[in-house]
This record gives C-alpha cells, structure tokens and sequence, in this order.
C-alpha cells in the first residue's frame, strides 16, 4: 500500500500517532511518505492528525482511496466560550499500532524519545480534555521500553503520572535510564509527597513543571511547595509553575498566585485559556508578558509597576 500522513499542526512538534502508524505500516512493506498534493500522488489511505482545535484544517485536496482524520483537534469545538469535546469524533489508533515503536525518524529525530507510560487524571479539571479522552483515573499503559531505546532525551507525555498506583515503577525506570526527563505535562504539586519528592530527585530533570491553575486549590498548592523547596532545595531555576489565567479566576486571584509561587522561590508561567479569542490589549497579555520573562519578572517584583518601566 501507498500511506500518505499529514502533519496538520505542523512540524513544530512531533506528531506521536503519526510516527507509530508510519512504523507500524513500514514493518509491514508499506510505502509510507509525507503528502504533497503536487508531488505525492494517489495513496491508498491518507492519515491526517492534529491536535489542536484552533489550527485550520488541511486546505488541500487529497487524492487518496481512503483518508483518516484523528487527534482532539478533530474533536473539540469552542461552544458558548468553552472547549467541548465529542468523543464520537475521536478515533483512537488500535491496540497493536499504539504499542508500536514510533519511527523518530519520520521528522528526523535521533536523540529523544517520546511517549505515555501512563494514561488518565482522577481530577477533571474544566478546562481539561484528559478526563474525556483518557478517563477520571491514572493508570499505566506501557514501559519505558515501548518507546526509548537508549536516547540521551526522553519527553514524558502523561498527564498525570503521580496519581498513578505505580508510580515508584514509572519513577525507577526513569532513574535507571540516566537520560534526561522532560515531563512535559508538569507534575502534580498536590499530591506531592517527601518520598515523592526525595525519589524525583534522582531522575535527571533540568527544569520540573508544577500547575497552580485554580485559585481554590490555595491550601493545597502552596503547603506543598514550600515542603517540596525545603526537600529538594530547587529553586526557580530548577522550578516553574504553570498559572492558568482568563479561566475562572480574577486578576487579583492570578496575582495572588504568581506572589505565592515566587514567595516559595519559584518561577511562575502564566498560559492564557482561549488566547486566540482574547481582544487585543487584553491585560492578560502584559501579565504574561511580565511574569514569563524571567529577568524583568524578578527585576520588577510587583505587576503595579510593570508600566512605568521600561520592559514591556
């Protein structure tokens, strides 16, 4: 067969489904390239995925006897201000092509590894599709084995793996690996333990990511990373806390929480919900602008002054 696949988001960012049908079809004596509309041909089947729901869908006509649209881009539509995901969209690669190992070199990687060594997140956040997708509970799916074959990187996808019953598995393999961890989805602060903590810190991270995203999660979040400071000694330059704005929270909620992440001696990261459908000069913007700046956010301590400055 002819396989065609289309990269829908782009290239910024490998697309993991895609590099495990690529895989999946080539061990079977597949042809397997990237679509041009002007030099591939007719395909037998064309896979097209994307996963965010705000890039454009592919404009191009694709000649093929079969095309297959998949990815939460295809499945979540902005309606009445939210997020909405339709399940019945969704199309889940089957069992034997999920855990196939990905062809890096579809977009030319050599020294990184992606991929889930665990599924799901009991917290069904609003503003969250896993709870949709993947289910309201963490559970292992895989080894590390299934996707790393000795790459100096390794970028972690799960959503949440310390809410998973093994995580000490997860955690060790990591460890034993002596690559180096991205986990790419952050770490749950709230359930952060000392011996979570004291086992993270053998995992080779150069930067651990931690989400205050709701402000009623106060009690919680900043107990726990105060304790996980003093266990680890990290600082902001091994910390960074994922602050959720232009959600459900105030702008004085938002400061509050950027004032207690830097009081425990992390850096803040402000993402904007729905960012392409916020007004221009929204203050949003020149919130993101401040606190995401590592240099003008620790030089210009309070967002007061940030206008009088000139940083912005």
């Amino acid at each position: 067969m002819k396989i065609g696949l289309i990269d829908v988001d782009g290239h910024n960012f490998p697309n993991l489904p895609l590099m495990k049908l690529s895989a999946w079809h080539k061990a079977r004596g597949d042809t397997v390239k990237w679509y041009q509309p002007m030099f591939t041909g007719h395909c037998d089947k064309v896979y097209m995925s994307k996963v965010f729901s705000f890039t454009p869908d592919y404009e191009y006509f694709v000649d093929a006897d079969e095309i297959v649209r998949g990815g939460s881009g295809y499945c979540i539509e902005l309606e009445d201000g939210k997020e909405v995901y339709h399940a019945e969209r969704d199309h889940n690669l089957p069992y034997e092509i999920e855990h196939t190992y990905p062809d890096y070199g579809l977009y030319g990687i050599t020294d990184t590894a992606y991929g889930f060594m665990s599924r799901g997140c009991p917290r069904g956040c609003d503003f969250c599709h896993v709870k949709d997708k993947e289910g309201r509970k963490a559970f292992k799916v895989a080894d590390l084995s299934e996707f790393w074959r000795g790459q100096k990187n390794i970028v972690l996808l799960d959503p949440n793996p310390l809410a998973c019953r093994e995580w000490k598995d997860i955690f060790q393999q990591l460890i034993d690996s002596r690559a180096w961890v991205d986990f790419s989805q952050g770490i749950d602060i709230r359930i952060m333990t000392e011996e979570k903590a004291e086992m993270l810190k053998h995992i080779k991270v150069k930067m651990v990511q931690f989400a205050f995203d709701r402000y009623q999660d106060w009690d919680i979040v900043v107990p726990r990373m105060k304790t996980f400071s003093e266990v680890t000694g990290w600082d902001r330059g091994k910390v960074s806390v994922f602050v959720l704005c232009n959600f459900d929270t105030t702008l004085e909620q938002d400061l509050a929480r950027i004032s207690a992440i830097r009081e425990c001696g992390f850096s803040p990261y402000v993402m904007i919900y729905d960012k392409e459908h916020l007004p221009k000069g929204s203050i949003y913007y020149k919130l993101q602008r401040w606190a995401n700046n590592r240099f003008v956010f620790w030089k210009c301590e309070r967002f007061e002054d940030y206008d009088r400055r000139k940083y912005g």
